[in-house]
């Protein structure tokens, strides 16, 4: 019976003992907890930094075509003659007066010489004829001729000089067929399209060569009747064409009048020579209006979160509150802020995409001056 009573009794003591030990335990997490809620953990290591007062520039993008200033379309002034040769193809760049092509000009050679032979023998008939009239002129005064002999030869006179200076004409239309027996270049440029053949009859007026002249190119960009006002002659441009390659221009002229339908109207850019830009390209233009003072923060700080964006701002309480801004101009890795923020905010530059409203962060030392 006392082994029994005292097994029972170190039973009741080890049960005491364990209830005890269970107590303070949940008393110690208990406290923890109350401690933990009372001092929260950062979130976050950030760095901040105030908006920034600088010069940004004041651009205006358009969009459009670039085609040649002018082209000129070479055709051909002769009828029924074949071509024997061409000497121009699509690329080439001629000089004004350069031959491009050559229409088989034997029967024209035939037809001026028989001009130059019927010339001559009018300006000999031409000859005699003075001459019978001056001898009828001396004898007017005797009366060995009528007045109507006299006449007769007169007219006769008058008729030859006519049918030399008839025959003169008809020798200047073939010398000037012969002469367009050759195609020549209107202007210097750049042959863009070719559809001279060698062996082709051409008709009068049918079309040999297209030129851009002066191998000017024009960027014609589409502007906003809103947008018109804000350029003027002299506007330097800078395109961007669809392999990427870069490209400057000036502002020659706008159009003097709108598209009813779209409500715009066309600026027309003049492109320097020897530049990427061809013909039938369609490129974005942005135009330097100037320069103008805004505040701009670092573009990793902007959070965009559709459909708007946001910036994250650091409180008195050392949270981050998050902030709805309209961003404007870019220049490298800033972006202008135009609404939404205040000047002397202190806005979280890293990490801000990891962020929600309220959130506790920690200020990396040496980024704030007004950070605790």
């Amino acid at each position: 019976m006392k082994k029994s009573h005292a097994f029972a009794l170190a039973f009741a003591m080890a049960a005491a003992v364990l209830f005890f030990l269970r107590a303070v335990s949940a008393k110690s997490g208990a406290e923890a907890d109350m401690d933990t809620r009372a001092a929260p953990r950062s979130a976050l290591t950030v760095r901040v930094e105030t908006p920034r007062l600088g010069t940004l520039p004041v651009q205006l993008t358009a969009h459009g075509d670039i085609t040649a200033w002018q082209e000129a379309v070479i055709g051909s002034d002769m009828s029924d003659l074949r071509l024997s040769e061409v000497r121009a193809d699509v690329g080439d760049a001629v000089r004004a007066g350069d031959v491009l092509a050559v229409f088989d000009d034997e029967t024209v050679k035939i037809a001026v010489a028989q001009a130059e032979a019927a010339l001559s023998e009018a300006e000999a008939a031409a000859r005699e004829a003075r001459e019978n009239a001056r001898r009828a002129r001396a004898l007017e005064s005797s009366g060995a001729l009528s007045e109507q002999a006299i006449l007769q030869y007169v007219t006769a006179e008058q008729s030859a000089e006519a049918r030399v200076q008839t025959a003169r004409a008809r020798l200047s239309a073939e010398q000037l067929r012969l002469k367009r027996t050759r195609v020549r270049a209107p202007d210097h440029g750049v042959i863009s399209a070719r559809k001279a053949t060698v062996g082709a009859v051409s008709g009068l007026g049918g079309e040999l060569f297209r030129m851009v002249r002066q191998g000017r190119l024009e960027w014609r960009a589409e502007l906003q009747s809103s947008e018109l006002s804000r350029v003027v002659a002299g506007t330097p441009v800078v395109l961007t064409l669809p392999g990427g390659e870069k490209t400057t221009g000036k502002l020659r002229m706008l159009a003097p009048t709108l598209d009813a339908a779209k409500r715009s109207g066309l600026a027309y850019v003049d492109l320097p020579k020897g530049s990427p830009a061809r013909p039938g390209m369609f490129a974005q233009g942005v135009f330097d209006l100037g320069q103008s003072a805004g505040y701009t923060t670092p573009l990793a700080a902007v959070v965009k979160r559709e459909p708007f964006q946001y910036l994250f701002v650091l409180d008195a309480d050392g949270r981050a509150r998050q902030v709805k801004v309209t961003t404007g101009r870019r220049q490298a890795d800033r972006v202008e802020i135009l609404h939404g923020l205040e000047n002397d905010a202190r806005v979280i530059v890293t990490g801000a995409g990891f962020l929600n409203d309220g959130d506790r962060v920690r200020v990396e030392l040496g980024t704030d001056s007004m950070a605790n």
